[in-house]
């Protein structure tokens, strides 16, 4: 190959903006394509009634990924984005009625468990927090940073007694059992493993570490989180990446058994020595880059996507003047819900529903909000990957709507909707075809998973892969670092 080559990045998303820059600054020549018309992938905005709202995630957690990247381009993070500590409580509310507000911080958390649930379960937790913070400190550099995880050797970087600890073997759900009596404290800790689309009954007690990840600190971006996305591509210009927004690939092309160029939907071919895909895995398989790019990965079975989701953004009055920026009304029982989603590919009866109202950031005290004054919130749910067998239907997630936001009603969360925008798995799968509209990549199930997951080399030469839904993981840093990896497993081929 030439020295300086010609690559080309599809998808804008974290991972494709992060092998852009880490390309461009050792001097290649890299297009980078999205078909959208901004950057982001799942970090993005929808206008609601005339009004951006964010709808993906919310909270910048692993800051130091972000550091690395920006300041790898000769910048600092804090020259494109404000960024403020995330610092309010998030709030529980069970089936009961029961409210607990969960502060950030070790200590005070802590400290309200115990109020809530009484000393023993305040031990449980600092005793969780302890294991959680074990986890994240033995993968963080034997795993999450290395680009081709093998099982021996983990074990022989972690050391066995080390790997055992984090729980590879136990299920996060029997994991939390072992922490807490109180069944509400298992659903308030379970949710890590939905933070990557997983039920917490079949992923490995490994998942804990995402609690320690979110404990290290996390951050609100003024703007909303697709600001991110934006800063990173205009580092990404800053590096001599062409980026070119609205431009879809329809192919990978290949010749003489390894990539030679993409070929746009318009028919435009762009010659490339290499392409890191910032594309779910799935996608690939299902051809939607071409018959060539579809043998380089393996398929994903249905079973084991990842959850998608129904997600409601909403402009409209909140009624509920003390609510925090997050708030979650759990579902009655968090095993029944799982399983619905899980195993029956089902919407469960019950299930939980996660509150964001972004115009309560940094409100203090919570409840000093304006009087008639409109809000942005974004509403979801967590729903089967179902989306390219049409489910659930249009009748089924307007059916869903009024019983989540009945439910809210009830639990003193009254919502008067001027304008609303409704995602769930049909459209996702529009968004992101070929994926059933999973927003996390494969599931992580069993404590194979970690080695099962697509890494950055494909078995077609030249064809790299980023993205969530690739190693390490789930996650708006961990999709980023997949991009840094791809990039230098490019770059040491």
């Amino acid at each position: 190959m030439p020295t300086q080559q010609r690559i080309g990045v599809i998808g804008a998303g974290m991972g494709g903006l992060a092998a852009a820059i880490t390309l461009a600054r050792q001097g290649h020549d890299v297009v980078l394509l999205e078909a959208a018309t901004r950057p982001g992938g799942k970090l993005r905005q929808v206008s609601v009634g005339g009004v951006m709202i964010e709808a993906g995630p919310a909270a910048l957690t692993l800051r130091g990924v972000f550091d690395a990247i920006f300041e790898s381009a000769g910048t600092q993070l804090n020259n494109h984005l404000r960024l403020t500590p995330r610092v309010q409580p998030v709030r529980h509310i069970f089936a009961d009625g029961s409210i607990l507000d969960l502060p950030m911080g070790a200590e005070d958390a802590e400290a309200a468990i115990g109020r809530f649930a009484g000393a023993a379960e305040a031990r449980g937790y600092r005793a969780f927090r302890a294991r959680a913070r074990a986890a994240f400190t033995t993968l963080e550099s034997t795993l999450l940073s290395r680009a081709r995880p093998g099982a021996l050797a983990l074990a022989s970087q972690a050391g066995v007694g080390r790997l055992l600890a984090t729980g590879p073997f136990t299920t996060l759900w029997d994991a939390l059992g072992e922490h807490f009596a109180d069944p509400r404290l298992r659903q308030v800790f379970a949710r890590t493993a939905g933070y990557v689309g997983t039920s917490p009954v079949q992923a490995p007690a490994t998942l804990m570490l995402i609690a320690d990840a979110e404990h290290q600190g996390g951050w609100w971006v003024e703007g909303g989180l697709s600001r991110l996305a934006e800063a990173l591509a205009d580092v990404a210009k800053s590096q001599g990446v062409r980026l070119r927004l609205g431009a879809r690939v329809a192919e990978v092309l290949v010749a003489g058994g390894r990539v030679s160029g993409l070929r746009l939907v318009d028919n435009e071919t762009i010659p490339c020595d290499a392409v890191v895909a910032n594309v779910d895995s799935a996608a690939l398989a299902a051809g939607r880059l071409g018959a060539a790019a579809s043998r380089a990965v393996a398929p994903v079975a249905l079973m084991a996507r990842s959850f998608s989701a129904i997600t409601w953004a909403v402009h409209g009055h909140l009624h509920a003047p003390d609510l925090p920026a997050e708030c979650v009304l759990h579902g009655e029982d968090g095993r029944a819900e799982y399983t619905a989603l899980a195993y029956r590919g089902r919407m469960p009866a019950s299930p939980s529903i996660t509150v964001f109202a972004p115009d309560r950031i940094g409100r203090d005290p919570i409840g000093d909000v304006l009087p008639g004054k409109a809000e942005r919130l974004l509403v979801m749910v967590h729903a089967p990957p179902r989306g390219d067998q049409g489910q659930p239907d249009a009748a089924a997630t307007t059916a869903c709507g009024v019983a989540v936001f009945a439910r809210l009603a009830q639990a003193g969360i009254v919502v008067a909707r001027e304008a609303e925008h409704v995602t769930g798995p049909v459209q996702f799968e529009a968004l992101f075809p070929g994926t059933g509209g999973a927003l996390y990549g494969p599931a992580v199930q069993g404590w194979q998973a970690t080695f099962s997951r697509p890494t950055a080399r494909t078995k077609l030469p030249g064809l790299y892969l980023a993205g969530g839904g690739t190693h390490p993981g789930a996650g708006v840093a961990m999709a980023a670092r997949s991009g840094t990896l791809a990039a230098e497993e490019l770059l040491g081929a």
